[in-house]
């Protein structure tokens, strides 16, 4: 299970920066998970629940917003991939280059 060192790392940055911004608390994280992040939502959340209480995070919602899986390819195409094949739709070629849908992303915190 991952997720659990995922969301401690998560709350240890959002932390980080609520501090630098002399907040003292945080009411909302955004996050944006790749449908290849490897990140089951579920269980993130769960972690999520259980790791906050203490934190600065305590009372804050979690947000998390679905990143696609999109590719492009030296034959022109740029576009969203259905992640069963990791050839290029348009031309079939193998010069596919995987740009989205792999990471994790903090996007945004309130904070006060």
């Amino acid at each position: 299970m991952h997720e659990l060192s995922i969301v401690a790392s998560l709350i240890e940055l959002c932390e980080d920066n609520a501090r630098a911004q002399n907040a003292t608390t945080i009411s909302e994280i955004h996050t944006k998970i790749g449908v290849l992040s490897g990140i089951e939502k579920e269980q993130f959340r769960l972690c999520f629940e259980s790791f906050k209480q203490g934190s600065m995070c305590e009372n804050a919602t979690l947000f998390m917003q679905d990143e696609a899986l999109r590719g492009e390819c030296e034959c022109g195409f740029s576009g969203e991939l259905d992640g069963r094949s990791f050839f290029c739709p348009k031309c079939k070629g193998e010069n596919l280059k995987i740009v989205a849908g792999e990471d994790f992303y903090l996007m945004r915190l309130v904070m006060e």
